[in-house]
């Protein structure tokens, strides 16, 4: 999920290996970062971008339906990419768990892809530990059947995103812990100081052993569009990239 993620992140689009839609769901990838950091807008635009490969619907798990389709994703919100996304809203954990339990009934083609956001409300309705672990088992195991559905060579992808606090309690940091055993694959997103009428963050991505740390800038206007650039320790022009927008214009 890490090549996935990582070709939203890249202003041209191209797979971080040097080919372009290669269909590698990769490793489990935790998507991490405050209220209002823009996972939800990333986690669609993988959704988008994962729809566009061919490979299969994807199945988008949250709790409440999106109030708007984000904007500036990095992909053109295309009506046939946005139909091979399938939107479903268990509004609690116990319904969360029945959607995964049954999946495996679901008719038509296994997803390529697996998305979940907001995983911190699912975990605060019981914090026990054996909940969170249950929990996980069941979304590894739900992308493995479809994996196994895709048939030989092809893999569903899993991505979930986990609201982080400044001030984290107890169990906030054992929920963490035990979610980063499963996920080696991680992506952070941490504010930075942002321009006039800007909200920006640094979003840094750990693939988890499948190559090196790579970081961009991101920032969102206050029309909600997104812009990407490399982060300029990374960029020959540190100045060159905050100007680019990702490209996708609904």
């Amino acid at each position: 999920m890490a090549e996935t993620l990582r070709r939203v992140l890249t202003r041209d689009g191209a797979a971080w290996s040097g080919e372009e839609n290669t269909p590698v769901a990769g490793l489990p990838l935790l998507l991490l970062g405050a209220p209002g950091s823009g996972k939800t807008t990333l986690l669609f635009a993988a959704a988008l971008e994962a729809a566009g490969e061919g490979q299969g619907p994807v199945l988008f798990l949250t709790r409440r339906p999106l109030q708007s389709l984000p904007r500036g994703t990095g992909t053109t919100l295309d009506p046939m990419r946005l139909q091979k996304i399938r939107f479903q809203y268990p509004p609690s954990t116990r319904e969360l768990f029945r959607l995964l339990c049954s999946a495996h009934e679901a008719p038509g083609p296994a997803p390529s892809l697996l998305l979940l956001d907001g995983l911190e409300e699912y975990l605060a309705e019981d914090p026990e530990p054996q909940e969170a672990a249950y929990l996980i088992a069941l979304l590894l195991d739900t992308a493995a059947h479809f994996s196994h559905r895709l048939g030989p060579g092809r893999d569903c992808g899993l991505m979930v995103a986990l609201q982080t606090q400044e001030e984290a309690d107890s169990g906030d940091v054992l929920h963490l812990a035990l979610l980063q055993r499963y996920f080696s694959a991680q992506c952070w997103l941490q504010p930075d100081a942002p321009g006039p009428g800007e909200h920006g963050l640094r979003a840094c991505l750990e693939p988890g052993g499948l190559g090196a740390r790579t970081e961009w800038w991101v920032t969102f206007r206050s029309d909600g569009e997104m812009m990407i650039a490399p982060w300029p320790t990374q960029a020959g022009d540190p100045s060159s990239g905050k100007g680019s927008s990702s490209g996708g214009q609904p």
